[in-house]
């Protein structure tokens, strides 16, 4: 079994891809949130979990509780958060804490310390365009500094099953003689992506006005489309606002929703937001965008506040605010309500059965915030395959 250690873990569901392949486990998981990492225990229960600043938490105690020295773990992975990119200086921290660490700098120190054969950071696509590009460069030279090899490409989840239009970087790195590749795209629509100016970085996508999971080689007719928002939740018990169920009413319609329930009898999560009266009349106005609102019932907002997903595609990225449609796009396709955590689990591609620790305000930011793991999964058998 390949050993993945998780940083800036969150609630471990880009980690929980990695062990849905089968070929990982996860040893080591941490994050500086206590509920997030009290979620990820949850549902990697023979990982070494630490809720804790990684600047505080001495590797050499780490490997010592994972009894995993240099060479020892297979993969790191992690997405340190974007703050500190920019100050990113020449690699000096060999095998000891550096206090004066960004937090991406503890994520190369750790690479450093444990020499995985493969790393794989995720982050936001902003990344890539950051300064010009030149921190994204930089990173790759810190890399490159202590001996590993990267690349990296803008991945859409929709293109690996996932039934929501989110975007994230993907970095991944190697020791010489290795070479990992990225996942080829399993899923094809017309949905539009955001653009990038350099063609090859967007992994799947044609170029000019690129247009998510485009097939300009017509080598991908045999590929399912992308996963819609009805596929994914249209199972699940209707309720109107301020309902819950507890209980599945019907059959799973879908492959995606027969694969997102497996074995689970008992429905959690499905919990409606109790919406006001002068929301409910937004609500039953609502459409593709906040122009769709009579102008008396509402002051200000983005574009996408007071709108409705459209259930014959994937969902937009989904916020961490979204049961609350006075801040983003998530009102049910079908429903006059915001979406239930449960269906904003599953439109993040969660099994049914993964565990959220934490209130409710809390469990809808840690949804909100997740790699979606079939997206690690996607990465993951990448990864897999390079080492096996």
């Amino acid at each position: 079994m390949l050993t993945v250690m998780d940083l800036f873990c969150g609630t471990g569901g880009f980690s929980k891809g990695f062990v849905d392949t089968g070929a990982f486990e996860v040893v080591h998981g941490i994050d500086v949130l206590p509920v997030a990492v009290s979620t990820f225990a949850a549902n990697h229960s023979d990982a070494f979990a630490v809720a804790g600043d990684i600047r505080k938490t001495r590797r050499a105690a780490v490997a010592d509780h994972i009894g995993a020295q240099r060479g020892e773990v297979d993969v790191i992975i992690g997405g340190p958060p974007c703050q500190g990119f920019s100050s990113i200086r020449p690699f000096r921290s060999s095998s000891d804490d550096d206090p004066r660490n960004t937090l991406f700098e503890e994520f190369a120190s750790y690479v450093n310390f444990f020499r995985p054969r493969v790393l794989v950071l995720e982050n936001v696509v902003g990344l890539a365009t950051f300064e010009g590009g030149a921190t994204i460069t930089r990173i790759q030279e810190m890399f490159a500094s202590i001996g590993y090899e990267s690349d990296w490409r803008i991945l859409n989840a929709a293109n690996y099953g996932v039934p929501q239009k989110r975007e994230r970087l993907i970095l991944l790195g190697w020791e010489p003689g290795l070479k990992v590749d990225f996942p080829e795209i399993t899923h094809v629509s017309e949905s539009k992506t955001v653009g990038f100016r350099d063609r090859m970085r967007m992994h799947g996508s044609n170029y000019g006005q690129l247009t998510l999971f485009d097939d300009p080689d017509g080598d991908r007719d045999e590929l399912p489309h992308a996963v819609t928002v009805r596929e994914a939740i249209d199972d699940l018990p209707v309720i109107v606002s301020g309902e819950e169920a507890d209980d599945y009413d019907k059959a799973p319609r879908t492959d995606y929703q027969k694969a997102r329930r497996g074995g689970t009898t008992g429905l959690t999560l499905h919990a409606s937001t109790k919406h006001t009266p002068k929301m409910m009349e937004i609500i039953r106005h609502s459409g593709d965008n906040i122009s769709c609102i009579p102008s008396h019932l509402i002051s200000s907002g983005f574009s996408s506040c007071y709108s409705r997903l459209r259930g014959d595609e994937p969902a937009v990225t989904i916020t961490v605010n979204f049961v609350h449609p006075a801040s983003n796009k998530c009102i049910h396709p079908d429903l006059d309500r915001a979406l239930t955590p449960r269906e904003g689990a599953r439109l993040q591609s969660f099994d049914d059965s993964f565990r959220f620790m934490g209130n409710r305000a809390q469990v809808v930011r840690q949804i909100g915030n997740a790699v979606p793991p079939l997206l690690g999964r996607a990465v993951a058998s990448s990864v897999s395959d390079a080492l096996r």
